[in-house]
């Protein structure tokens, strides 16, 4: 790799790491940071490669509650750059919060669709065979 390329490239990855806030940590080995900042530096290594889609899978899970308001600043900043961001996610309290297109899965797809219209109780009944109360409970608490 020639220098010019080299240093398009590292500053690429500076951009993105501030954008995660992880700057601070950019000396530190992967294996020395939280699970949380290791899940911000893994959404910065996508940003560096700038595809159209990105699959994530429980990007939420394990993570503190900045880190988690920070991936939602990203996913939204993504969904307006126009890229696709497709989500594996089992919160369903923030599920109307944090998305604006849902599929419902259980084996098969029960339901696919804009939150608003596919997110209902009737739905999450078949998709979890429950009742939506209990499912989401919390939600009406709060």
């Amino acid at each position: 790799m020639d220098k010019k390329t080299w240093r398009k490239e590292r500053e690429l990855a500076i951009q993105a790491i501030e954008k995660v806030d992880m700057l601070p940590f950019a000396n530190r080995q992967i294996s020395q940071l939280s699970g949380g900042q290791q899940q911000r530096v893994f959404l910065a290594r996508a940003l560096v490669q700038d595809a159209d889609i990105y699959f994530m899978d429980e990007p939420f899970q394990g993570v503190d509650a900045k880190t988690e308001k920070a991936i939602i600043k990203l996913l939204e900043e993504l969904k307006n750059r126009g890229k696709t961001v497709v989500v594996v996610h089992h919160d369903l309290q923030t599920v109307p919060e944090y998305f604006d297109w849902v599929t419902l899965l259980n084996r098969v797809v029960i339901e696919s669709g804009p939150v608003e219209k596919v997110f209902t109780d009737e739905n999450l009944r078949k998709t979890y065979r429950s009742t939506s109360e209990n499912l989401y409970r919390k939600r009406d608490v709060m």
